[in-house]
């Protein structure tokens, strides 16, 4: 980083300590905090430029920004933008990317050799397929099984990385070039990249990569981010908590089960208007456990 130097713009003491301090993730992993714009106060700046300066004490932060937040006003929380440094297995990666509103450089295997570093799950994290869920896991492998699983995953990984090393610098020889070298290395293997993100579309992230059903190597990244945006807008986390992360949507059809259940009517899959699987989400989410993995 370079040397700080005297600023005018908003800053939040609590992510000034962040700075530049890695959050331990995985085994090898890590998310910290390059750099921030924006706090609390921006999202109702922003919110407040429309209204002229005689509504501006017509709420206060909270209240205004709890409003925004319920009723979807979702352009004054993009005032607000986050960089983090994240070092991650590639498959993690692969699927963190499919969130395409962000800015993204990634650390290059064309111009680097990559580190010999690569995620290896604890035995609890090792679980069967589902058999309910087709990208979910299931129970947990039994002790033998899980550690005959890690066995293959540390001499895969350790053999793909010698024959790695092998082809780019054989001896006598021009090694082979490193943008193929890297083909024979597993989706195991670590990547960083720079993530720059307003906040947003970073809360849209964090409400599915959070969720209980997102895969776990994901979802712990979600977690150390979750306690980062917490501490820089607290005010937005707060309302994004109560309306977004630990809120559910019912359908129309929902609604209407709802409604007829409060006036005591007897309501079945049969009757609703719903498919199984509607019914199957809709009493999952009355039983309080959770919103279902998008």
């Amino acid at each position: 980083m370079s040397d700080p130097q005297p600023t005018r713009r908003a800053t939040v003491p609590a992510m000034e300590e962040r700075l530049g301090q890695p959050i331990p993730v995985l085994d090898h992993g890590f998310v910290r905090v390059v750099d921030y714009m924006g706090d609390d106060a921006a999202i109702v700046q922003a919110a407040r430029v429309s209204y002229g300066a005689g509504t501006k004490t017509a709420r206060d932060d909270r209240g205004l920004i709890r409003y925004l937040m319920r009723h979807w006003h979702s352009t004054p929380f993009e005032m607000c933008e986050i960089k983090l440094h994240v070092k991650l297995p590639v498959f993690v990666a692969r699927q963190w990317i499919r969130h395409r509103t962000a800015n993204v450089n990634e650390y290059s295997a064309r111009y680097s050799i990559l580190d010999r570093e690569f995620y290896t799950p604890a035995p609890e994290h090792l679980a069967a397929q589902s058999s309910l869920n087709n990208q979910g896991r299931g129970e947990s492998l039994p002790p033998e099984e899980a550690e005959r699983v890690l066995r293959i995953l540390r001499d895969d990984a350790s053999r793909a990385y010698d024959h790695y090393e092998a082809m780019l610098s054989t001896e006598g020889q021009t090694g082979l070039a490193r943008e193929l070298a890297r083909m024979t290395l597993p989706a195991s293997i670590y990547t960083q990249w720079y993530w720059k993100v307003d906040l947003h579309n970073l809360f849209h992230f964090l409400r599915l990569r959070a969720d209980p059903h997102a895969q776990y190597e994901i979802r712990v990244y979600a977690k150390a981010i979750c306690d980062i945006t917490r501490t820089w807008v607290p005010f937005a986390w707060e309302a994004f908590e109560d309306y977004r992360l630990n809120a559910v949507t019912f359908s129309r059809q929902g609604m209407d089960a709802l409604r007829r259940m409060l006036a005591g009517e007897t309501v079945t899959q049969e009757n609703s208007g719903m498919s199984k699987g509607e019914w199957r989400e809709f009493r999952t989410l009355l039983e309080g456990a959770g919103s279902p993995a998008a």
